[in-house]
C-alpha cells in the first residue's frame, strides 16, 4: 500500500489552510535534474573521477599496454557512476519532497527530505528578490529578507534552498524551479500589491487617547 508522508496537510505543501482572503497563485518544485547538477556539482563530481580515470590510464601506460593500463583505470569510471548515482538520488528526493507556494501574501517553502520544515515569507518582510536563470529555461529566485524583520535562517538547515555561498545573511531561495521568470513576475506584482496595502492595527480607546 503507497504512503504519502504529507497526506496530513490540509493544504499541500502548507501546514495549515490558509487564511480568509489569501490565495495561491503558483505551487511548483524543483527541477532535480537541475538541483543534482547546481547544488551537489554533478559535471563537476563526474569530470573528477574522468580525469582519474585519464591521469592513471596515462600513468601506467609507460609499464603496461594502453589496454590493460585503462582496464585497470576503469575502477575510476565505475567508482565515479556510483557516486553520481547517489547524487542524483538524492536530487531527486529533495525535489520531490520540496514544494514553493507563492501567495497573494507571503512566499511559503516546505523543504528537507529527512526533516520537513515549512518556512513563511511574507511580502513585508522580503526587501529583495533576485533572478538567476539558467540556459535550460529553469532558474533561481532569491529572497533577500530585511534586517528590521528579525528572519534570521540557518544556511546548512536550509540548504539547497538558499542562494549559493551567501552564508552570513542566509537569502532563501526558489531553486532550478521551471519557467523562473514568469513566476518571477509573479511574485513582483504579487509583492507590490500587498506591500502597497495599508496595515490597520486594532488599538483600545484607553490606549489611542494615552497616545494623544
Amino acid at each position: 500500500m503507497s504512503h504519502d508522508d504529507f497526506q496530513t496537510e490540509p493544504v499541500r505543501g502548507l501546514p495549515e489552510r490558509l487564511p480568509v482572503g489569501e490565495q495561491i497563485l503558483w505551487q511548483g518544485s524543483p527541477s532535480w535534474w537541475s538541483l543534482t547538477v547546481q547544488s551537489l556539482s554533478l559535471y563537476w563530481v563526474a569530470g573528477y573521477f574522468v580525469f582519474l580515470f585519464a591521469w592513471r590510464t596515462i600513468g601506467g601506460a609507460a609499464t603496461e599496454t594502453w589496454m590493460q593500463s585503462a582496464t585497470t583505470a576503469s575502477f575510476f569510471l565505475a567508482l565515479g557512476a556510483i557516486v553520481c548515482l547517489i547524487l542524483m538520488a538524492i536530487g531527486y528526493i529533495q525535489a520531490k519532497s520540496t514544494v514553493y507556494t507563492l501567495t497573494n501574501r507571503r512566499v511559503a517553502m516546505r523543504i528537507g527530505a529527512a526533516l520537513t520544515i515549512t518556512l513563511n515569507l511574507p511580502f513585508r518582510q522580503i526587501q529583495n528578490a533576485t533572478l538567476a536563470r539558467a540556459k535550460n529555461g529553469t532558474g533561481t529566485i532569491a529572497l533577500e529578507m530585511a534586517e528590521q524583520s528579525g528572519t534570521r535562517l540557518s544556511y546548512l538547515n536550509t540548504w539547497p534552498h538558499v542562494r549559493p555561498w551567501k552564508m552570513k545573511n542566509t537569502q532563501p531561495a526558489l531553486r532550478c524551479i521551471p519557467e523562473a521568470a514568469k513566476v518571477a513576475e509573479l511574485l513582483a506584482e504579487a509583492a507590490e500589491t500587498a506591500v502597497s496595502e495599508p496595515v490597520i492595527t486594532r488599538v483600545s480607546m484607553a490606549d489611542a487617547v494615552a497616545a494623544e
